[in-house]
């Protein structure tokens, strides 16, 4: 069964043995990604129930003014992100004293809370549970990805962290489905119309606290905090080989001396101003700087608006009706779904990184520009157009949008940042490059109901504008990564590394042909030396 998943080729690791790519990378990433199921199915139901008739008539949504429905829909959708961002960063400080895997269950008791709290039905206690589950998804989303890296063998790291993506998108798709069926098979009259999707917030958060109980700690970070013997275990069973296997020797030896380099380099000591200070030191900022603006962008790219939003969008290109509204939100993230999945299971590890930033970034693009350009021709913000070629042709570019973002910037981002940061800085770093992301999250979607009565067609041009500063920014500054060891990524921006992706790749692949070159000398000089005393 599990021989389909195992890498055909895998570059530089000749001597990596065939057991490590057997089920239990793969048990491990599945059991942490239910956190990102809480994210995504989060992302997807608010919008849909936010156009429910039921919750509408409950929290005076269906009598408000335009301009007084745009002020409380973003105050509803808006207060998970101000929770996620400051989960987000108390994470950091306990992930790093306690460990990835604790806090990580942690998160999802504190969104089971916030979810209890969104069942009954009054206005200051649905803010509140909004703010709980962003509390949960923001820490449980900075830490996801870093545990998984940290635990995954370098050649299947993307398709291993892609899986956070995956778990997010099948989440994503039963978020708007739930909703349709809701709105399709309960009556509007009560609140059970609304209670069920708010209610199903607590399967993915169980899930995840009963999966993860039985996995192991991130071994990387047992080693940073001097708890070798532990780590090698935790090695061991991830790796599905003996304590005492050269492989696992050889790894640990490679994290330890990589820890030890660090604490050389910075000064000893591991206080949180020390490791702040690291951030901003020669090799680490460069890395900073390059996830936190890959995060803006995957952002002002666009697709939260839809993802929060989509009943909104499609109404704004004239698909009207609450049912027709939530069956072309449900369609739109079914194929944003199977993007991910072939983003995950074929293209991030084949093609790397880089390719698919490029190619997907200029697809979901040319959608954008498209959608501008209809709804300033059709007037579709102001009446309703007929549902002619013209469209039809939108709803239809809103899914190839769906589908070039989906195997790109929709989980590239997080996968970068959780693998090119330095072991000892790590969380700091992705703590504080995902908390800006949450930032801008909470700017695009606390923005968006404002956008589309103000600017109207100038809400897609943005964002399309947005796509291409990103195009631009990744074909000149972020080099590819695909099949290198995090202890290696120094070699690709290090302190003295060209900022340019170009070089900056070419200054890793000379390095490994060097070391490669320097290896057989070393085991000819050995069999020399055996030849002569024999």
């Amino acid at each position: 069964m599990w021989k389909s998943l195992k890498p055909k080729e895998r570059p530089g690791e000749d001597d990596t043995p065939r057991e490590m790519y057997g089920w239990r990378p793969y048990a491990l990433s599945f059991s942490a990604s239910w956190a990102s199921a809480m994210y995504g199915y989060d992302s997807a139901f608010i919008g849909g129930t936010l156009n429910l008739p039921s919750f509408q008539r409950e929290f005076g949504l269906a009598t408000a003014t335009p301009a007084a429905k745009a002020n409380l829909s973003s105050n509803i959708v808006s207060t998970f992100q101000g929770g996620a961002f400051f989960g987000c960063a108390f994470a950091f400080f306990l992930a790093e004293k306690y460990g990835r895997k604790p806090i990580i269950m942690l998160s999802a008791a504190v969104f089971m809370v916030g979810a209890l709290l969104q069942m009954f039905g009054r206005l200051d206690l649905l803010y509140a549970g909004r703010v709980f589950t962003g509390l949960g998804v923001g820490s449980s989303a900075m830490i996801l990805p870093i545990y998984v890296s940290e635990c995954s063998p370098p050649v299947i790291r993307g398709r291993l962290v892609g899986v956070f993506e995956i778990m997010l998108q099948v989440a994503l798709v039963f978020g708007f489905w739930v909703n349709y069926g809701v709105n399709k098979n309960i009556s509007p009259e009560g609140n059970k119309q609304w209670h069920i999707p708010v209610a199903v917030q607590f399967v993915p958060a169980g899930l995840l606290i009963i999966t993860m109980f039985p996995m192991i700690e991130s071994p990387r970070w047992l080693a940073s905090n001097g708890r070798t013997s532990q780590a090698a275990k935790a090695l061991s069973w991830v790796r599905n080989l003996p304590v005492d296997h050269p492989y696992v020797i050889k790894e640990l030896s490679a994290v330890e001396m990589a820890v030890n380099h660090e604490l050389e380099s910075t000064g000893s000591g591991r206080g949180w101003r020390q490791i702040g200070q690291e951030l901003f030191q020669k090799g680490v900022r460069g890395r900073i700087i390059l996830s936190l603006t890959m995060m803006v962008f995957q952002n002002f790219t666009g697709i939260n608006a839809i993802n929060y939003y989509s009943p909104t969008i499609f109404r704004a290109i004239g698909f009207t009706g609450t049912s027709n509204g939530l069956l072309a939100t449900g369609i739109f993230g079914i194929v944003k779904m199977a993007a991910t999945m072939l983003y995950a299971f074929l293209l991030v590890d084949k093609l790397g990184r880089r390719k698919l930033l490029l190619i997907g970034g200029a697809g979901a693009g040319l959608a954008m520009f498209y959608l501008a350009g209809y709804s300033q021709i059709s007037g579709s913000f102001d009446r309703t157009p007929p549902l002619d070629s013209g469209a039809k042709t939108a709803v239809a570019m809103v899914y190839i949008y769906a589908l070039f973002y989906g195997f790109s910037w929709n989980g590239i981002p997080w996968l970068f940042c959780s693998e090119i940061l330095p072991t000892r800085v790590r969380t700091a770093g992705m703590a504080f490059c995902v908390c800006v992301q949450w930032l801008t999250q909470f700017v695009v979607v606390y923005s968006l109901p404002h956008m589309v009565l103000g600017i109207k067609y100038g809400t897609f041009l943005f964002f399309g504008a947005c796509t291409v500063l990103a195009i631009g920014f990744a074909w000149v500054f972020v080099p590819e990564t695909k099949g290198v060891q995090l202890e290696d990524m120094d070699l690709i921006f290090g302190e003295g590394v060209s900022v340019f992706a170009g070089s900056a790749r070419g200054n890793y692949e000379g390095a490994v042909r060097a070391r490669a070159v320097l290896g057989r000398e070393k085991a000819e000089g050995i069999l020399e030396e055996v030849e002569e005393k024999v």
